[in-house]
């Protein structure tokens, strides 16, 4: 096979989903028998919503969640008052997305591990990869129960404590964000309204929330514990804990789903990439759950990496286009462990940084401005939605290719998808549009297009 893909979070499945539109043989394996039961990762940011827009699957995560409800503070059992959970982010015609999402993250996961069958992918549950070897054709991962599997390339996608990054002996380097013990649950209960997050503080610092979890019967249960206090995630210790914390009884908490304790801490890979082997998503870096980064940032690395693996493996692109996984996504990574760490420790509030929306790649080798006065929209940024002679930018770059804007199809490559235009947004000029819906390369004539073209891929066919 060309891509094994080692676990199936919404990492690996996000990856599996555009490998597979791209036809590039894949198989993703997972040591669980069964997608992941929690809900953990539950914030969906407008910027991964126009990813899953892109592979196939928004309408199916749209409908799977909902908004995220407004904050109520409690005190000594009354309500003191409502609290915005993020500051407002402005849409206009490039941003149709301004809103997170909330979903959780099992039922994410259920709407794209149903994509991924939908287009012939695969996953393999009971499958722990123990260890990884790699030779000058492609790596061989080998099963706790004994099954070899040989792949071209092989990404490891399964989660902080990643195997397969050891196992290639890549280090990870991070800090404690936090003193305190965590402890996060899904739950059922009784005697709160499901129109508010209910938080409930101590004057130590401590505290618990409540979160009707959209698109499903439960709550999310998020506690900080007092620092010398030992998490307890059974069902007994989550309703003493509720009891302590809230005006509810122990019995009002009438069903434990799933639970877990951490505390929190970053984490930075300290390579993305040895040789055939890549780390994506939490395999590659750990952040705090404060402002919703670890799964959108995970997303982005699939998303990032499928379209270098298939315009290598099935584009005839140069295999150095690999090289610049790592050079993109490490940088990102890093500044989104500073962001989420600062929105947990107070420092930033939701919104404007934390909708991923002014994440780009300006500095990266694959990026050109060319333009002699380029506007304030360059290459390397995200490329807008926008409208051309009443055709959707969006609807337009949906799919597998790049789109170029301003200027006709060249003779070799008489099918890739162009506008006449760029909407002013873009200012004036040539517009090339990565698959990943960010500018490639951008200039006042096509000079030098070709070359670029050529560099990444661009005008192949995958």
């Amino acid at each position: 096979m060309d891509v094994l893909v080692v676990g199936a979070g919404p990492t690996g499945l996000a990856l599996g989903i555009d490998l597979a539109r791209r036809g590039v043989e894949a198989l993703v394996v997972e040591r669980a028998d069964a997608l992941f039961p929690g809900s953990r990762g539950k914030g969906i940011q407008p910027r991964t919503q126009e990813v899953f827009d892109d592979l196939g699957v928004l309408d199916a995560i749209r409908a799977a969640g909902g908004p995220y409800p407004v904050r109520m503070i409690w005190k000594d059992g009354q309500r003191l008052g409502e609290q915005p959970m993020f500051d407002p982010v402005e849409a206009d015609a490039g941003v149709p997305y301004t809103d997170p999402l909330m979903v959780a993250q099992w039922r994410t996961q259920e709407a794209l591990y149903a994509r991924l069958v939908e287009l012939g992918g695969r996953v393999l549950f009971g499958r722990e990869v123990t260890a990884v070897e790699q030779d000058a054709t492609g790596v061989t991962a080998r099963c706790a129960d004994g099954t070899v599997l040989r792949s071209g390339h092989l990404v490891a996608a399964d989660g902080g404590r990643s195997a397969v990054r050891r196992a290639v002996g890549v280090g990870m380097s991070g800090q404690a964000v936090d003193p305190a013990p965590f402890l996060v649950a899904d739950v059922r209960l009784r005697g709160l309204d499901r129109d508010y997050w209910h938080t409930f503080l101590k004057d130590d610092g401590s505290g618990v929330a409540l979160c009707p979890l959209a698109g499903t019967e439960d709550f999310q249960l998020q506690a900080r514990l007092s620092e010398d206090a030992e998490p307890d995630p059974t069902l007994d210790g989550i309703r003493e804990l509720v009891a302590a914390y809230t005006h509810l009884v122990p019995e009002d908490v009438t069903e434990l789903r799933w639970a877990s304790d951490f505390r929190p801490r970053t984490g930075l890979a300290d390579r993305f990439r040895v040789g055939r082997v890549l780390l994506a998503g939490d395999a590659a870096h750990v952040h705090s759950p404060a402002g919703g980064q670890g799964l959108n940032t995970s997303v982005q690395d699939a998303y990032n990496l499928g379209w270098k693996l298939g315009a290598v493996l099935r584009g005839g692109a140069p295999a150095a286009l690999l090289d610049t996984y790592e050079e993109e996504r490490r940088a990102n990574a890093a500044a989104m462990l500073e962001l989420s760490t600062g929105v947990h420790r107070g420092e930033l509030r939701r919104g404007k940084a934390t909708v991923q929306l002014g994440l780009g790649y300006r500095e990266s080798s694959l990026t050109e401005e060319t333009r002699t006065a380029p506007p304030a929209l360059r290459a390397g940024d995200r490329a807008p939605d926008g409208t051309v002679d009443g055709v959707r930018l969006f609807d337009t770059f949906r799919g597998p290719h790049w789109t170029l804007l301003g200027a006709p199809a060249p003779s070799t490559a008489p099918t890739l998808p162009t506008l006449p235009a760029a909407p002013a947004s873009y200012g004036p000029g040539i517009i090339l549009v990565r698959p990943d819906g960010y500018i490639g390369w951008a200039g006042d004539t096509t000079e030098g297009l070709t070359e670029y073209a050529t560099r990444t891929g661009a005008f192949m066919t995958t």
